[in-house]
């Protein structure tokens, strides 16, 4: 007595979803061909009427049917253990590899790239690009970083970040830094501009026409930014623009200023005009900290958009590109949003200074205590 094959019944979804997958760029042939298999099943078609018409073995159209009755579209995807393609090197030479672009250097070099690897382990560049991918590994890139020695670093970060996180009612939090030594350059020839195969340019040197510094305030809330240029960064142009500060957030607001410890923010005639003006809290930042305040964040959305592709041939044309983008960034401003809590920032730092420890045992309190001296 011939087999009967079982009914496959596909809903809309199911068909749809089928027909989205042979549709894709990017499905796996096999993917394909289960999900041709299953649709002329759902019409009705024998395995021996698919198998003809796909040029397969009518167990493979059996199988699949069956599988699908068994779990549905996720059985579509999977692949059976032990099938696929097996790994060229062993656990033992993977282990090798990541063990030797984590804890040794090539010769006369400060990293190691794909090429230098491959020589080193006698694989080719192309396995040593996937196996660092495949475990997240990026010799090439560095970031800067230091630990600050602030002997009032907790107390300090405590009242930042509290402000980003609980800012006080009836209140406003402004994070307030000076961008100093803003160069205007202008380069010795015209730039090419961008083109299809082919991106823009400009000249490695230039010419130094003058600088300006910006100082800034940004609103934590609505991410709105004050900002006005000056030829120094005194205590005198400082003290400008907190007067205008004063006026553009009249009373009864009380403003929470967010700083470093530049020795502007700490002069005595800035104390003295402070006195005189209570609604203005200062709040420090620790030292070696510039990543605490919010307004960094800023200034590299400037340079990064408007000043480093620039050419500039005055620092009066600079200092209008410095305002057009204030303008253009206050139509539509765009707050940074803080997460990070003291636990998560402490608990980070720690694990960096058990790191730095490994490193040169007991130098991290080395320094705090010549600092204390």
């Amino acid at each position: 007595m011939p087999r009967v094959a079982r009914t496959v019944v596909l809903s809309e979804h199911d068909r749809e979803q089928l027909e989205n997958w042979i549709r894709a760029q990017f499905t796996p042939q096999q993917v394909v061909l289960r999900s041709r298999i299953l649709l002329m099943a759902g019409e009705g078609k024998e395995d021996l009427e698919i198998a003809s018409e796909l040029e397969i073995n009518r167990h493979t159209s059996s199988l699949w049917r069956k599988r699908f009755l068994a779990d549905g579209l996720d059985g579509v995807w999977e692949t059976m253990s032990g099938r696929g393609r097996k790994p060229s090197y062993s656990q033992n030479k993977v282990a090798a590899m990541i063990e030797a672009t984590l804890q040794t250097k090539p010769k006369g070099s400060t990293h190691w790239s794909c090429r230098t690897m491959a020589r080193m382990q006698k694989v080719s560049p192309s396995t040593i690009n996937r196996l660092w991918q495949d475990h997240n590994l990026k010799p090439h890139r560095t970031r800067n970083f230091k630990l600050s020695r602030d002997l009032k670093f907790l107390e300090k970060l405590t009242d930042v970040v509290g402000l980003y996180l609980n800012p006080p009612e009836k209140s406003l939090v402004l994070c307030i830094d000076e961008k100093s030594q803003i160069q205007a350059l202008d380069r010795t020839q015209p730039g090419l501009p961008l083109k299809k195969g082919r991106c823009g340019t400009f000249t490695h040197d230039y010419v130094r026409h003058g600088t300006t510094t910006l100082f800034a305030a940004l609103e934590i809330l609505e991410g709105k930014v004050i900002g006005q240029c000056f030829p120094r960064h005194r205590h005198q142009e400082f003290l400008t623009f907190l007067r205008r500060l004063d006026n553009e957030f009249p009373e009864p607001l009380k403003l929470h200023l967010v700083l470093d410890n530049y020795g502007t923010h700490k002069h005595p005639k800035v104390g003295l005009w402070l006195q005189r003006h209570p609604r203005f809290n200062l709040h420090f930042i620790p030292t070696s900290s510039s990543w605490l305040n919010q307004v960094e964040r800023w200034f590299g959305e400037l340079t990064q958009k408007a000043v480093r592709r620039g050419a500039f041939v005055s620092v009066a044309e600079l200092k209008q590109t410095i305002e057009e983008f204030l303008a253009a960034w206050n139509e539509a401003p765009r707050p940074f949003v803080w997460t990070a809590t003291v636990e998560k920032i402490m608990a980070k730092l720690e694990r960096a200074r058990q790191t730095m420890d490994e490193l040169k045992p007991g130098w991290f309190e080395r320094k705090k205590r010549r600092k204390r001296r």
